[in-house]
């Protein structure tokens, strides 16, 4: 339910953000403008979700392999944070798609 419920908000939320585009006026550009800020919010959305999941889901493993192990704390937190630049990375790919799609095509 409280995904559900997530999934709700984070739509409410892009529909309320592209209101505005929505509102330009009547024309051939405008639909089009709204199409790009909708597929953009979107891109951001999906990627932003997908990457705080992935990032949870790493630290929490990574605390209970050191609780585990506590004597291989240190390679534990290296390889996890190696894996958090690496989801960080694919935010910012999906950041640079996104305005990529809003002032190029």
């Amino acid at each position: 339910m409280k995904k559900i419920n997530a999934l709700l908000l984070g739509l409410f939320t892009v529909f309320m953000a592209t209101m505005p585009v929505f509102a330009a006026g009547d024309g051939a550009d405008t639909s089009l403008l709204s199409a790009k800020a909708i597929a953009a919010a979107m891109i951001m959305m999906l990627a932003a979700a997908a990457g705080a999941i992935a990032m949870a889901i790493a630290v929490g493993k990574s605390a209970e392999g050191i609780a585990r192990q506590p004597e291989a704390s240190g390679q534990i937190r290296t390889t996890m944070m190696m894996g958090l630049v690496f989801i960080e990375t694919a935010i910012i790919y999906a950041l640079i798609v996104a305005i990529l799609i809003i002032f190029v095509l």
